[in-house]
């Protein structure tokens, strides 16, 4: 799309949840500011210019205290001195270096993990990440480095093992979220397909959309247990239980009432926006009374949605609203077992958010230069969010990689 689209993008019609909020912080809202530390790391005096005081007798009654807070970036270079020492034979012996220090003058772990951070974490271009290092830390480094530092981190995962105990971990998840998007490799249509959950994330880059690809990626094989998905046929043909994203079905139902006039959608979107409401309340499960009424409830706006959007046995390709009428007639278990059970989310939401900052990546960059690259991108993007959901912080993940361990909950 040329950037001329962008200027002013169509706003997407939100489906109200029935509560209505101020923009900005809510009420009870536990708010934040900028708090004076007890030990301050300089301490600047500022003393009264007597001369302008008026006569009299003055005694120190002490000091008005108020903190800057700032940042200072700057580097440092340790120098490993290896002791050596020479027997009467003329034998010389010198000592051991620290694992990992092989040349005489190399980057730490500090540089590579800020370098891999800002490219395949904050999504910053290798040009700019390489204008970054140089006007803030005052390290002159090349692409070329910076290219080599993300294959680094991601040779080093693949050694350590992380697919395998990623792959093992989401097969035996009572639950996973779904979905894929398209991206650009060289201006080649390409896939990137995800897999996760609350605590992890494994995405993957294939030319492929459907189910060769899915099983390249080595986890729905073997999953038996819940899926959550967009309702892509594929994923229908693996062995495990499935369930519908209800945030599609809102936004397909809104677009049959606006724009194809089916006054059942409207209906319907509000008898689940209720449903979901009343399943938060009651902290995710309803009574099975209440389930068999909302149950009711919802077939009989399918039996007065058939009225309304009839089968047309005339054409061989039915519309939209008649599709998605359809599917909640045969989907109607997969639609509605949130309410029911607890581990079953009203939407895919998990999956979409994980994806989304692929998206922006595209967005920012435009596509991947390489096959490699998106792999690279996939595979380490797949550990810094995996980290995130458990508590480790993307940096702190990344100057664990680069010493050769995986974080402890991996380990």
């Amino acid at each position: 799309k040329p950037p001329s689209t962008d200027l002013f993008p169509k706003q997407r019609t939100r489906v109200a949840s029935g509560k209505k909020r101020k923009p900005g912080g809510q009420q009870g809202h536990p708010g934040t500011r900028l708090e004076p530390v007890g030990k301050p790391s300089i301490i600047e005096t500022i003393l009264l210019d007597r001369k302008i005081l008026p006569p009299g007798k003055y005694e120190h009654a002490g000091f008005e205290k108020r903190q800057v807070f700032d940042i200072e970036i700057s580097f440092s270079v340790t120098e490993y001195q290896a002791e050596i020492l020479i027997n009467e034979n003329k034998d010389e012996f010198v000592a051991d270096f620290p694992d990992g220090i092989t040349e005489p003058a190399q980057y730490g772990t500090g540089v590579k993990s800020t370098s891999v951070y800002l490219s395949q974490y904050q999504l910053i271009p290798q040009a700019r990440v390489q204008d970054v290092l140089k006007t803030q830390y005052g390290l002159s480094l090349s692409k070329g480095s910076v290219n080599n530092f993300n294959i680094l981190a991601s040779n080093t995962l693949q050694s350590l093992g992380f697919e395998d105990w990623i792959r093992g971990r989401l097969i035996s998840s009572p639950v996973l979220h779904a979905d894929e998007t398209g991206i650009d490799i060289n201006a080649k249509r390409y896939w990137i397909h995800c897999l996760c959950n609350e605590s992890l994330t494994l995405f993957r880059a294939d030319e492929k959309r459907g189910k060769e690809a899915m099983d390249r990626m080595g986890v729905l094989p073997n999953f038996k247990g819940k899926l959550i998905h967009d309702h892509w046929k594929p994923y229908f043909k693996y062995l495990c239980s499935h369930f519908l994203c209800n945030a599609h079905h809102l936004r397909e139902l809104q677009r049959a009432f606006e724009q194809d006039n089916q006054k059942w959608a409207q209906t319907m979107i509000e008898l689940l926006v209720k449903i979901n409401d009343t399943v938060t309340q009651a902290a995710g499960e309803l009574p099975d009374e209440s389930a068999l009424e909302f149950r009711m409830q919802y077939r009989k706006i399918l039996r007065k949605a058939q009225i309304e959007c009839p089968e047309n046995l005339q054409q061989r390709a039915q519309s939209k609203s008649r599709n998605l009428l359809e599917r909640l007639l045969e989907y109607e278990e997969e639609t509605l077992m949130f309410m029911e059970d607890t581990e079953v989310p009203f939407t895919n939401n998990q999956g979409e958010r994980d994806l989304r900052m692929t998206k922006v990546q595209q967005k920012i960059s435009g596509c991947f230069r390489s096959t490699r690259g998106a792999k690279d991108f996939c595979l380490l993007r797949s550990y810094l969010s995996t980290c995130r959901k458990n508590g480790v912080h993307p940096m702190e993940a990344l100057r664990i990689l680069f010493s050769g361990k995986l974080p402890h909950f991996m380990t």
